[in-house]
């Protein structure tokens, strides 16, 4: 299992993915810098979070066209893995690998707190192996955070069962006042229909290790391996 961390000029948790997937899973983890167009045989790309290229124009709109996504747009309509978090989910919306837009938040401020969020599914990889009744504690640190997508495409999300995550309170209700951002439906993260590309805009990379104070980003890295080495 080789995965691959894309790196754009303004990525700023590229390493801190990379750490994790490295150093604390011991997996071998490259590097990709964006103006490269060879994934290097990785079977998991991550999209990191940041401010790609500043953030200019629309978040993720200009990442959009580095040369590396060309390559990766390939790779996950050929069934590859594809992770956004942060901004990497705003670039998979750029790109249309994942339906809808990352608007700017409704309170109109940056936000960089723990918030909670619960599974809405346990059809992904990635929240297989988390219990429906959990509620995790990640960080989020975004000013463009508020997913946002037309009512038939909602629709269609809700049911096929495509979304990943919702933001709740401490004890798992799902609630406006628990939404940090405006995100309709308390969305915190989707998946495609295909569901090999996956978009959140919480930081599971920042909950990973026990110096930091949180490990329940760790049930999301843990699900997504154990669902892919039975797989593979």
């Amino acid at each position: 299992m080789k995965f691959g961390v894309v790196v754009f000029p303004g990525s700023n948790c590229d390493q801190d993915t990379i750490n994790v997937l490295r150093n604390v899973y011991g997996y071998e983890t490259l590097a990709l810098w964006h103006k490269d167009t060879d994934l290097h045989g990785c079977d998991f790309i991550f999209i990191p979070g940041g401010f790609s290229y500043g953030d200019y124009l629309r978040c993720g709109a200009v990442a959009r066209f580095s040369p590396i996504m060309e390559s990766i747009i390939a790779f996950a309509k050929n069934g590859g893995y594809v992770m956004g978090i942060c901004n990497g989910f705003q670039v998979l919306c750029e790109a249309h690998l994942l339906p809808g837009v990352l608007l700017r938040n409704d309170s109109q401020k940056f936000i960089c707190k723990n918030i909670f969020l619960k599974p809405a599914t346990n059809n992904t990889i990635l929240t297989q192996n988390i219990p429906m009744d959990s509620v995790l504690k990640i960080p989020i640190a975004h000013a463009e955070g508020r997913y946002f997508a037309d009512e038939a495409t909602i629709n269609a999300l809700e049911k096929n069962n495509q979304i990943l995550f919702r933001y709740c309170n401490e004890d798992g209700t799902v609630n406006a006042v628990a939404n940090p951002n405006g995100a309709i439906n308390n969305i915190a993260g989707i998946c495609n229909e295909g569901r090999n590309v996956f978009g959140m805009m919480p930081h599971p990379e920042r909950a990973a290790e026990i110096h930091l104070g949180n490990t329940d980003g760790r049930l999301i890295f843990d699900s997504i391996l154990n669902n892919i080495l039975q797989t593979s």
